[in-house]
């Protein structure tokens, strides 16, 4: 745990995965640590704004008292500042920061014997993504994003590669719904590494195809199927199969060469 006004920023035990030393080689790098020592220090700033993301459904102030009642409990002094306070640290830190430290700890976590991460010779991974996510209707926004749909918000798209078996993020992009999954997938690219096989789904990604084969990397990125799948059985069975083969031929019997088990 730190010491002094360097004492609210923490996560908890997940401090060791996101250190003090690395937020500070961050914070060097995108020249954002504060001039002047404060009550709210640049560190502590990339902590809060991290809570954030845990407790999105509270205000400022209590996510606030989340990071700081440990210490208030063994009789640390610590600051109380108000909503504003709060909004400007977020103000003065900017994105940078946080674009740099999920950039350096994004990737695929699973190791060789990692149960249901690996297709063959392959890492899978796949592209997983949200166009419903609703943003504050200020003018900065409706003018990036332009107006919304839905209620009038304006609406953001969010695409992620994922590692399969994990749910690692690999990375993450963001913008306009009018440009499409497709089109951020593509974006997304080329984090695919050598010997890994991403596999697109979803309704968007079955009208446009991405590169088949990244020769690059030797990655690969399979295309959509449109086949749709037959119960074979009884219901409690709940097995569906996947015609992958050829065509089925009037007069023919369906055999195991024409299906594979999901």
């Amino acid at each position: 745990m730190a010491e002094g006004r360097f004492a609210p920023g923490h996560l908890g035990e997940l401090t060791q995965v996101i250190p003090f030393d690395l937020v500070d080689a961050v914070l060097d790098e995108t020249r954002c640590v504060q001039r002047r020592l404060r009550d709210l220090p640049s560190r502590v700033g990339v902590y809060f704004l991290l809570a954030m993301c845990l407790f999105p459904e509270v205000g400022y102030r209590l996510v606030w008292h989340k990071l700081t009642a440990a210490l208030t409990g063994v009789g640390f002094e610590v600051a109380e500042p108000t909503a504003k306070a709060l909004r400007d640290l977020r103000r003065r830190l900017g994105a940078e920061p946080m674009k740099r430290v999920f950039e350096t700890l994004a990737g695929p976590l699973a190791q060789p014997v990692t149960p249901g991460v690996r297709f063959g010779p392959f890492r899978m991974a796949s592209f997983d993504g949200c166009s419903s996510i609703k943003l504050p209707d200020t003018e900065r926004n409706v003018e990036w994003f332009g107006p919304g749909s839905r209620g009038g918000y304006p609406m953001l798209e969010l695409m992620t590669l994922v590692e399969t078996g994990t749910r690692a993020l690999i990375g993450a992009v963001f913008g306009t719904p009018s440009d499409g999954e497709t089109s951020y997938a593509r974006r997304l690219l080329h984090h695919l590494g050598p010997g890994m096989l991403a596999g697109p789904v979803g309704q968007g990604f079955r009208r446009q195809r991405l590169p088949r084969r990244r020769a690059r990397h030797r990655s690969q990125v399979p295309g959509p199927a449109a086949r749709q799948p037959t119960h074979p059985g009884p219901e409690p069975t709940h097995r569906w199969l996947l015609p992958l083969g050829h065509r089925h031929r009037p007069g023919t019997r369906r055999g195991s060469a024409d299906h594979r088990d999901l």
